[in-house]
Parts: structure tokens; sequence; C-alpha cells
């Protein structure tokens, strides 16, 4: 079998089979088989020539394999063997070059030297590269030029022009072709795109929106509060562009600060960092720096990278509330304190300029009792109750300061006040104590174990002395003897004891402390005389049998009780129905006629009466308060107290001839009425209010009387109070002649 040269036409034979044994009579019948047999080629039996019927494809398949016999046409026998033969398929320039990873994506850092590596591209030609120039690819840029430049052969992207600024470019496209036969005229081309981002450096330094910043502030903003916000810029992105702030230079350093680190038009804050005073200082200037946080030594030649602004704050003034000169006081005053000892004096001042006057008071809350008084013109601060360590061993006052001229500026302090102990309580035993002694117990047997409490805390420790009470010093039953560590025992000093005799026994004892001035009390301990048994076990206590008569039951002592009871509550009642018998009866039509007489329900005295109004509580204002609180009228209390009653007397030490201390209890009346939402707006001193249908001594006038010329029984004059008891002894019966029961 010959094998002929390849040809790519499809009218033209590719090959042609021949055996030698062919005689060219049409005897020989040729066969084709194997790869494409039938389907991409056919052969003609009788000559040989094998013919392609379909367009052959290198790229799709490079060659076929086939096998070829000659046959008799006739009886179908095989003349030869069977041969078998290729068909390589010839390449030709029929496909371009394509890059399989496009489009591109790469980015390079702005300001790249020229010559910067960007990326690779990449084309793929299916003809056969070992056969002519078909897949000899060559690399160009179409676009992109002079940015970027591309090597004719290994097709790297590589930078071609200096100093490329994002912040003036940031995106570039580049179109590369690639084309094959070496690029020579004729050649197959492909294109793709590469899409180059520059990404950021630190090569622009902030700058500050302004050179000069005016702010203004209150004096009473508090630490921490914003005061204006400050603008820098920075053209670079990211990390490049973060910032930190800080105060170079100025008088305000201590009292202004910047604690944020911003980012690229971010505002920054200036914040107040100590607390400010109009009256001291009323302006400030800060010299603000504000520098990139990351610089690129590469780029050092663009900088300075920081930038630097003037800030003038002006402090606005504020009408402040008083201060008082220390944040927080402690005082310690002994329990035995007289009434009106002034302990502290406080103060506070207006810091404003005009520094107005201030008055002085204790908040009400922290003081509900009253305890102390606070005087409203010197902040003395002084006791106005006997303070009692162990009640109340803390008072924690708030002291407030008002401006007189803006009285709603209130300034406030905490006063911590210690009630220091004073040894005036006695001690005693410490509970109630009831021992019992055996019958057969002999001298010096121990009964009971006896210790004593003192609510005093002295500072050496309690230390009690225990003895007998001087009137049984000489007691022959039971003697005492002291431990000499706060607890003493009782003895018997005899022995006999029979419960027949006696069987209860009170041994007084005496309880004395060791502290200064000492104190004492005598306790009463109970002893019974019982029988017991030879373990000392008692058996029976019980004293009745030998203490009350034979003929005298419990039960009978019971009914002679409540009989006693029952009379007592029948007195009570006659007398009670005896004095409402005597009160005179007035119909409603009589109680409401007036005629132009005016009552009061509180009647005057004239100088015997000192019970209305203390006098001399105005004119010495030293006159303890609590002595006004204690001689409130006994028969009834007035509806409305006057503001003498409750309101405390300035301390002073006399009066002045210029009237200064009446001036101040004046001032200080008025402050407490102005303080107090529920006190009357009265202007004077005592007040009287109208007397109502609801008099205790109802009418006094005689024109409404009885008709009636009998006598009249006046004996409930004695129930009206001292007031009437004048009336009472010349009208009415005197107390002498009640019957006592």
């Amino acid at each position: 079998t010959k094998t002929s040269s390849f040809f790519s036409y499809l009218s033209q034979p590719l090959s042609q089979l021949h055996s030698d044994m062919d005689k060219g009579d049409g005897s020989i019948k040729y066969i084709l088989s194997g790869e494409g047999a039938g389907t991409t080629f056919t052969l003609d039996d009788s000559t040989g020539d094998i013919h392609a019927i379909r367009r052959l494809d290198r790229e799709v398949k490079a060659q076929y394999v086939l096998r070829a016999q000659a046959r008799n046409r006739e009886t179908g026998r095989p003349l030869e063997p069977e041969s078998e033969f290729i068909v390589k398929i010839q390449d030709i320039n029929d496909n371009e070059p394509k890059f399989l990873d496009g489009p591109y994506r790469a980015t390079i850092p702005e300001m790249s030297p020229v010559g910067t590596y960007v990326i690779r591209v990449t084309a793929v030609d299916a003809d056969d590269p070992s056969y002519g120039n078909s897949a000899r690819v060559v690399y160009s840029i179409l676009e992109g030029q002079p940015y970027f430049s591309v090597d004719p052969k290994t097709g790297d992207v590589r930078v071609s022009l200096a100093e490329m600024d994002r912040e003036v470019r940031e995106q570039y496209q580049l179109v590369i072709q690639a084309k094959d036969m070496e690029g020579q005229l004729g050649g197959l081309a492909g294109t793709t795109t590469v899409n180059i981002t520059l990404s950021d450096v630190n090569d622009n330094p902030p700058k500050f929106t302004q050179k000069l910043y005016q702010m203004s502030v209150l004096e009473s903003g508090p630490v921490g509060s914003v005061v204006g916000r400050i603008q820098a810029k920075d053209r670079d992105i990211g990390i490049n562009a973060e910032m930190k702030y800080s105060i170079i230079d100025g008088d305000g350093r201590d009292s202004f600060d910047i604690i944020l680190y911003l980012f690229i038009y971010i505002y920054i804050y200036l914040c107040v960092f100590q607390p400010l005073n109009f009256e001291r200082k009323r302006s400030y200037t800060l010299k603000v720096e504000g520098s990139n946080a990351h610089v690129d030594p590469r780029f050092a030649n663009k900088g300075p990278f920081s930038d630097v602004t003037i800030v003038h704050v002006s402090v606005e003034d504020v009408d402040e509330a008083p201060e008082f000169d220390s944040p927080f006081y402690y005082v310690e005053v002994p329990e035995d304190a007289e009434i009106g000892t002034v302990f502290k004096m406080v103060s506070a001042r207006d810091p404003d300029a005009a520094n107005n006057s201030i008055r002085y008071s204790i908040e009400r809350m922290s003081d509900p009792e009253k305890f102390f008084y606070m005087d409203i013109t010197s902040g003395s601060l002084m006791t106005l109750l006997p303070l009692d360590r162990e009640e109340v061993s803390w008072h924690n006052l708030t002291v407030l300061a008002m401006e007189m001229n803006n009285p709603s500026k209130i300034g406030s302090v905490s006063v911590a006040i210690k009630v220091l102990d004073v040894n005036d309580n006695p001690p005693s035993l410490t509970q109630y104590y009831e021992a019992f002694v055996c019958e057969h117990a002999k001298a010096g047997q121990l009964i009971q174990t006896v210790t004593a409490v003192d609510p005093d805390e002295p500072t050496g420790g309690q230390h009690f002395y225990y003895s007998l009470a001087p009137e049984a010093a000489n007691n022959p039953n039971f003697t005492l003897r002291d431990n000499q560590d706060n607890s003493a025992w009782i003895l018997t000093r005899r022995g006999g004891w029979s419960s027949r005799t006696q069987s209860v026994y009170y041994l007084p004892i005496f309880v004395s402390d060791g502290d200064q001035p000492a104190q004492s009390s005598t306790s009463t301990l109970t002893i019974r005389v019982c029988s017991c048994d030879a373990d000392g076990n008692v058996l029976s206590c019980n004293a009745e049998a030998y203490t009350l008569p034979a003929s005298l039951s419990r039960a009978a002592l019971i009914a002679i009780l409540a009989c006693a009871f029952i009379l007592f509550v029948m007195i009570i009642l006659m007398l009670s129905l005896r004095r409402q018998s005597k009160k005179p009866y007035l119909t409603k039509e009589e109680e409401n006629v007036h005629e132009n007489i005016v009552r009061y329900d509180d009647e005057g005295g004239g100088e015997e009466d000192t019970e209305a109004f203390d006098i001399y509580a105005l004119w010495s204002p030293r006159v303890e308060p609590l002595a006004n609180y204690s001689k409130l009228r006994q028969d009834m209390l007035p509806e409305v107290q006057s503001l003498s009653r409750y309101v405390p007397q300035p301390c002073v030490s006399r009066i002045g001839e210029d009237g200064t201390n009446v001036h101040g209890y004046v001032l200080a009346k008025i402050y407490e009425a102005d303080s107090d939402p529920c006190a009357p707006p009265y202007d004077s001193l005592q007040t009287y209010a109208y007397e109502g249908e609801g008099s205790i001594a109802e009418s006094l006038s005689s024109l409404q009387s009885p008709a009636s010329q009998t006598d009249h029984e006046y004996d409930y004059l004695n129930d009206w109070g001292p007031r009437f008891h004048k009336l009472a002894e010349m009208y009415g019966v005197s107390d002498e002649n009640i019957p006592m029961w």
C-alpha cells in the first residue's frame, strides 16, 4: 500500500489505495475501515481513491487511523492482508489568539516609578506552534499609552509614566492586542482589557480648613462638655489619612483637651478638661496641631505632614450658685452640749463679680426633727434640741447657701456631725434576774451570776462595780462578790432555809460604772426558796400555800377585783353625765346671731397672760428656742401659730444700739415665710383667727341669754381652762368642793 501526500481540498483525493494484484479490470474491490470511515472519509472501491466528505479541523482532531484491504469483488475473499495507515491533518492559520483569563484587573501604588511591573497577560493560539508562524503571538497596546507599556513577547504590563497621582486619576483601562504570524500582515489578532487601579500612598499632608477658630463656652460647662469642632482634611484615604491632634501651645493647655483620633472629613471636638471660671480668666488661646499618624519616608520631601491652627476660646459669664469654702464639713459635738451652743461656722461666697449677700439655712429633709439651727447671716451652726448619742449618734445635714438677689441660686454642702459620748446613762443589770435557793443550801453556795449593761461607750471600755445597796449592806442572808470582770456572784451567807418561814427574798444590787462622772443604779434580785432534791434540782417553789389565807381562794380574789372594776366604771359614767347636764342649751338660731359682736377663741389675759406671746424673745435673741416650744398654752393649741413660735432666733450676744439684731430677726422671719410653701403670708408677728361657730367657749354675749331670771349653773367654766379660772371662782363651784372618789 502506498501513502500519498495529504490535501485539504474536498474535491481532490486525499490518498489512493492500490494493490499489486489490481490489473485494472475491476475485479478487485477496496474496503476502508477505522476512524472516520464512511463519515469523514469515503473510498472509491474500484480506483482506491480516498476523499474527505466534510471539512477537516486540526484543532478538533489532528489525525485519523484507518485500515484498508483489497478483496475479490465476486467472491469477497481477501487478496492481501489488511493494512493500517494514518491520515495527519496539516495545520493552516485559521485560529486567532485568545486571552483565556481576560479581562484583567490589577492594582499598583500611586507614584510608582517607570518600569514597575503591573501584570502579565497571556494569549493562546490554537494553531500548531510547530508548523509555520501560525501560533507565534506578538503583544501590543491599542489603548492606555503613554501610562503603561507591554512586552511584545512575554505580555508583561509595566508603568511607562512616572508620578501618576491617585488624587488626580485613580482608574486606567488598557486594551492589549495579541496577533499571530509574529504580527505580520495577514495574521489573526485577539484583544483583551486590563483595568488598573492606583492605590493610595501617604503623599499629601493634612490641612485645616481655617487658620483661626473663634469659640465660646459657658463657665458652668461641665468637664467633658464640647466647646467646638475643628475640621482638618487630608486628600489621602484610609490609614494614610489617619491623623492625631494635640494642643502644642497656648495658655489653655491645662483647661482644654482633644481626646479623639479621627479620620478624613470627620470633625474633632475641643472639650473642657478642667472647670472654668469667668472671674479668674475670660479667654484662652490654643495652638492645635494635626499630623499624620503614619508617615511614609519615601515621600518625606512632600512634607511636613502636619498643619497648625489657632483656636480662641471666650468664657461667658454665668450667674453661679454660692460656693462653700470646703466641699465637706465634719464636726464632733458632745451629747451634753447646751442648747444654743455654736459648734461650727460654715462660709460661702458668691463666685460672681457682684459678690451678692448670702443667706444660710438647713435643708429640712436632712434635719426633720430640727435638732440644729443655722444663723441665716453668719452661717453659725448651733444646737436647738438636746442631743442623745444613744438615740442618734450621727447627723448628716445639708446646709444651703442662697443669694439674696437671686433666690434661685442655691449652693449646698454636706455637714457630718458626730455626737460624742458622755457618761450620762447609769448601768443596769442585763435582764430581770430571778434566782432560787434550795432549802438545804449551805452558807457560801453560789445561787446567781449577774452582769450589767451600759448604753454609753467609754473610750477605755466598760467596767462595772457591784455591791449590795447600802440598806442591804449587812444582809444576814446573802452576800455579793465582785469578780472584777464585769460580773458578780450572789452567795448564801447561812443555811437552814425554809419556804414556810419566808418564801421570797428581795436583794437590792448597786451597780456603778468607772467613767466620769460616775453613774449608778440599783436593781432588785428576786430570790425564791424552793424544795430541791439531793442533786439541787428544783421540785417546788409554790409560795401561795404559805402566803394566802386558808379561807380565801383564788377564785374569790378574782371576783373581788371584778366587782371593784365595775364600781369604778359606774363612777366615771355618773361624773360624765353630771357635767353634760350643766351645759346651757342654745338653739341653732341663737348660736348664729352675732349682733356685731366679734368672738375670739384666743382671749387676751392682760399682764398676767404670758403664754400668748413672749415679747422678751424679740428683745433677747439668745433665749433658747426650745423654751418657746415648751411654753405653748396648755388649755388649747391655736390653729395657726405665730412666726415667733417656730422661727429660731439668730444667735447674737446682745442687741446693738443700731437695731441690727432686730433687723436680722425680721430677715429670719421673712426667709422662713418665703421658703415655706405652707406658711400664711402674715406681716405681723402675732396673728389671731376669727372665732367661728365651733368655739369651745361658744358665745359670751349676754344679748341672747334666756329671758328667764333663774340662776345659771356655771360649773362648766372649770372645763374651759385657766383663762376662765377667775369666772369659775366667781360664779361657779370651786375645785375644792368637787368630791374625791
